[in-house]
């Protein structure tokens, strides 16, 4: 039985007024109540074994606080001091690395990489330092390789016998031409900080950095040390709980294995950003973001993204994982805020998505505005396949009552919404189909576009 439409209007008033109310009585609660709901929420749900959260803006610490475990078989709450992996958060300390060096005259972000590592196999690329830390050089990662599997897992494993490694594997693209996320890259770079520095890795990090910036809690990760306060790594798996196994840090070495606390990853994202360890020209280097050969522009600069979040302020940061650990660790330049959130499992939880709850609790924002595709959708319709991390990615498209539907090679097909002209936007990644001839011939090809790559996908 249908109602009168007066009493259905009136019941959407209703509803509307109920919203309303319910936003605002939100919004009326302290910011510290708000944001200590956004951190905790994931432990709450059990997305996540622990985290520890922290939000500083200017001088005003917001929140600084540890949730959930962090020893689940003892049953230890996790600290806010609790020291945690970072993963690739330690992608941006090498590259700050990088550029110390380079303003002491003893290296060039543009030196080619063969002159500091003579005997490697560019197969006829040329790769300037500065490709190494925005994933464009072309070379394939190590942890996309079968061989990482057991390198992880042996601490007795020399790093010039995973030189040898990277060495022998062909480039998955022309350097400077796409963009795929990249480990090997990396632990190139430390490499070279080695050679430029006479310094180990581990004691560049150590001298330059934790001591300069007063980052007592710290350090390489040594799984052998004992560290007070140290959290254990966990895996979430359909709401069970497991044991990690225990990281051997011979490996990722520059890029992934450093170890910290929230409040220490405050002070290294205040004193990175603040100007405490680039001169004003490298600072402006490392935020810039990098472009293709072709001119194409970037959200990735060095070792961090650069650009709106997903509530559309300006952010710059990045996000790490490694077995039982996740991380991200970012900066908010408008309002000068530092969000840090450390994980303490692999799981159901992204940190990312915690970081822009927080942010968006002290800043609000607005995310990008969408609407429904209503063009000619079978122009776009067909697979498209191409490089990504260690393997080819294919993304079938199929038209849908709501629009274009993308699928991968494993989740379900999803309706992506329309951004504009001939680009769709989910979450962080937006994805661009591209025609022959200038824009008027027929489409060709998907550009899948996210913060740390750049996929060219080709129409089969």
């Amino acid at each position: 039985m249908s109602m009168p439409v007066r009493l259905r209007a009136s019941l959407g008033v209703a509803a509307l007024l109920t919203i309303a109310t319910s936003a605002a009585s939100a919004q009326a609660r302290p910011l510290a109540d708000r944001l200590d709901s956004v951190a905790a929420a994931g432990v709450k749900d059990n997305r996540t074994v622990g985290l520890v959260a922290a939000v500083v803006k200017g001088n005003e610490t917001l929140l600084l606080q540890g949730y959930g475990k962090a020893d689940v078989e003892w049953d230890i709450a996790m600290p806010a001091d609790a020291m945690l992996e970072l993963g690739s958060v330690t992608k941006q300390f090498t590259a700050v690395a990088l550029l110390q060096l380079a303003e002491q005259g003893k290296l060039s972000l543009d030196d080619d990489i063969t002159k500091w590592l003579p005997d490697f196999d560019t197969r006829g690329n040329k790769i300037p330092l500065r490709r190494l830390l925005d994933h464009t050089s072309g070379m394939v990662g190590i942890t996309e390789m079968p061989e990482f599997g057991l390198l992880v897992t042996n601490p007795r494993f020399p790093r010039d016998s995973a030189y040898a490694l990277i060495k022998r594997y062909p480039f998955q693209f022309k350097t400077g031409e796409a963009q795929i996320y990249n480990n090997s890259a990396f632990i190139l770079a430390g490499l070279i900080v080695e050679k430029a520095s006479g310094m180990s890795y581990e004691d560049y990090v150590e001298k330059k950095f934790f001591e300069t910036l007063g980052m007592t809690r710290s350090s390489y990760c040594n799984s052998a040390e004992n560290i007070p306060h140290r959290a254990h790594g966990y895996m979430v798996q359909r709401g069970t709980i497991r044991r990690a196994a225990t990281n051997v840090h011979t490996w990722p070495y520059a890029a992934g294995s450093l170890c910290s606390t929230a409040g220490d990853m405050v002070k290294w994202v205040q004193g990175l950003h603040g100007g405490k360890l680039l001169s004003a020209a490298s600072y402006k280097d490392f935020i810039t973001p990098s472009k293709l050969s072709d001119g194409t522009p970037l959200r990735y600069s060095m070792g961090v993204t650069v650009g709106p979040d997903a509530n559309g302020n300006r952010y710059i940061g990045h996000g790490g994982a490694i077995g039982g650990f996740l991380a991200e660790a970012g900066w908010y330049p408008e309002t000068q805020m530092a969000v840090v959130v450390l994980m303490n499992s692999n799981g159901a939880l992204d940190p990312g998505e915690v970081v822009t709850g927080l942010a968006r609790e002290v800043l609000g924002g607005s995310p990008v505005a969408t609407k429904p595709f209503t063009g000619d959708k079978a122009a776009f319709v067909g697979k498209y396949t191409g490089p990504s991390r260690g393997r080819d990615m294919t993304v079938t498209v199929t038209e849908a009552p709501e629009g274009l539907s993308f699928a991968g090679d494993g989740p379900q097909p999803r309706v992506v919404p329309w951004l504009e002209g001939t680009s769709f936007v989910q979450g962080t990644r937006i994805l661009t189909f591209r025609r022959a001839n200038g824009g008027s011939g027929p489409v060709t090809e998907l550009i899948y576009n996210t913060p740390a790559g750049y996929y060219i996908l080709k129409k089969q």
